[in-house]
């Protein structure tokens, strides 16, 4: 007989079945929305940070390869394509351990003569790759090529309007000079560059340079005065680059913004100091990312850079204060100097005056370009006084000739507008003296484009690769014995004479040329004939016996010892 549900289990049986199945491992109840959405948050929140962070790993690995084998392997090709060779370069440094290797056995000693042939001390690298590989060569600053161009069709072409807008300052350069002289003039690419030199051309026009004349003939004066009184102290003996330097300091300041050497005095020894650190912490900028290592040099930069930035900030503050009131500066008329056009320029971008102000000054530019005046200002106008005393102090007979035709034009009084355009024989020593000791030794131009040169004086067309930093050689280029003749290395200021033919254009490139040459040089020019002319007035020079030659390459070309030299006192002139 059957049983009914004989095939069930006993009810205990089923209840612990039961209690077993609806187990949470077994069975999880079912998720809350709310749940659901804070752990998608959480994946999110997650998720997000580490894709950024893969992302800008993955940037910075391309942009790495780029930059350290992908460019530089492209340009070789290029270059090589057309026979230009040169030092293979190691991984990462390039050439830079030639270069200074080379430079610091040149430089080492002090020259044996005073001998102007200078180019294998200053540029040895140069003389030793030209001559193995060519006129046209190219060396690494570590993932930065460097073409050295000499041909002056080939020079005047690169430096032409043709190419002023693709060409410029590498990163290197801009990095190098960021906390020297940020992002001034100098440094300036594209449209903001178009826009500064716009915005300070107008300071150093014609015009306005004959309004300067007369502060230029009160801080020589000043200048003679000090001389006076030390060579009093000292025997007749001083070093005449140091008074150079405040006399150069001093003129820029009265003239272009409305202060004096005096009380600038630590803006210039700043400036100076950066100089020296900013040449020295330049050599680690081809490591990868040494722009943010923490080193000795970047923390003095960066300390020297405030309190420069401060006093700088602190004089356009008062001149603001003076333009506000309605008053003009006694000292000078710097209400049209480039310190009033920068003031100007920048109420113009506070006002929305800049058509959307992308390329207007702002405070940080505005003090950017106060530091390249100041630096430019007054460096290029000192070493050219100093090396051009240092010419004549050696050279009497070029000293009695400028003298005499100083007195004959001046008639015993200061120069003026009207007679400075009739010092010619000034003027030669002026440029003979810039033709030996250009104030700078290279001059660099990246392509930011493929451009061709042509015009290679018989070599042939170049391209020059996007990326690839073109450099000309100018103390190389100054002291061709091809442009120049055999005396090449001699103090021959009458090979600038009126009527002697010119030098071949790109052979003479003091100030560079082409749309981006120096905004200053007819300032300079001026500045150096009127305090020659008065200094030639009141003094003979001789060179002292303690003088030590040795050209050293500090960003600009300097003596590494300064000048020392002996002044004869001579009558002051009759009026």
């Amino acid at each position: 007989m059957a049983v009914p549900n004989a095939h069930k289990p006993p009810l205990q049986l089923q209840a612990r079945n039961k209690a077993k199945n609806t187990s949470p491992l077994l069975c999880p109840p079912p998720v809350r929305p709310r749940s659901m959405a804070m752990a998608a948050a959480v994946l999110v929140a997650i998720a997000l940070p580490v894709s950024l962070a893969l992302l800008l790993v993955a940037k910075a690995v391309w942009v790495t390869v780029s930059c350290y084998y992908l460019t530089p392997a492209r340009i070789r090709r290029v270059l090589a394509s057309q026979g230009v060779r040169g030092p293979p370069p190691r991984p990462l440094v390039g050439n830079l351990r030639d270069v200074s290797a080379l430079v610091a056995e040149s430089t080492a000693a002090d020259m044996a003569s005073l001998s102007h042939d200078i180019v294998a001390r200053l540029l040895p690298h140069y003389v030793l790759w030209s001559n193995t590989y060519g006129r046209r060569f190219v060396y690494w600053y570590g993932s930065e090529p460097r073409v050295c161009v000499t041909e002056a069709g080939m020079v005047r072409e690169l430096l032409s309007s043709r190419h002023a807008h693709v060409t410029g300052k590498s990163w290197l350069q801009r990095q190098g000079a960021k906390h020297f002289i940020g992002r001034g003039l100098l440094m300036a690419n594209g449209a903001t560059w178009s826009h500064q030199r716009h915005v300070v051309a107008p300071a150093f026009m014609a015009d306005r340079l004959k309004g300067r004349v007369g502060h230029m003939v009160e801080c020589t004066r000043q200048t003679v005065r000090a001389l006076r009184e030390a060579v009093a102290r000292s025997g007749n003996e001083v070093e005449i680059g140091a008074h150079m330097a405040r006399l150069a300091g001093d003129v820029i300041a009265r003239t272009e913004f409305d202060t004096s050497y005096e009380t600038g005095k630590r803006i210039f020894l700043l400036i100076e100091e950066l100089q020296r650190l900013t040449a020295r912490s330049s050599r680690y900028l081809w490591v990868p990312g040494s722009q943010y290592f923490p080193s000795k040099y970047r923390r003095e930069i960066k300390r020297l850079n405030g309190e420069l930035e401060w006093l700088l900030k602190e004089s356009i503050d008062r001149s603001r204060e003076i333009a506000d009131e309605g008053r003009t500066p006694s000292a000078s008329p710097c209400g049209r100097g480039l310190l009033g056009m920068l003031l100007a320029e920048m109420e113009k971008k506070e006002a929305g005056g800049n058509g959307g102000g992308e390329v207007g000054y702002d405070a940080q530019m505005m003090i950017d370009e106060c530091k390249t005046f100041f630096f430019a200002g007054h460096e290029t106008s000192a070493l050219l006084l100093t090396w051009a005393i240092m010419l004549l102090a050696t050279h009497p007979a070029w000293q009695d000739k400028a003298r005499a035709e100083v007195a004959a034009v001046c008639g015993g009084g200061a120069p003026s507008p009207d007679s400075l355009p009739k010092l010619a024989v000034l003027q030669m020593v002026i440029n003979e003296t810039l033709r030996l000791y250009p104030p700078a030794t290279l001059l660099p131009r990246m392509a930011f484009e493929d451009i061709e040169l042509g015009g290679g004086d018989g070599g042939g067309a170049l391209r020059v690769p996007s990326g690839a930093s073109v450099w000309i050689p100018v103390l190389a280029i100054h002291h061709d014995e091809g442009a120049w003749g055999r005396d090449a290395h001699e103090f021959r200021p009458d090979r600038f004479a009126p009527g002697r033919p010119r030098p071949p254009a790109g052979a003479f490139l003091p100030f560079a040329a082409g749309p981006r040459n120096c905004v200053g040089q007819a300032y300079a020019m001026v500045e150096a004939k009127v305090a020659l002319a008065m200094l030639l007035s009141s003094f003979r020079f001789a060179i002292s016996d303690e003088y030590r030659h040795a050209p050293v390459n500090v960003l600009t070309l300097r003596p590494r010892h300064g000048v020392p030299v002996r002044l004869l006192p001579l009558p002051p002139p009759r009026p």
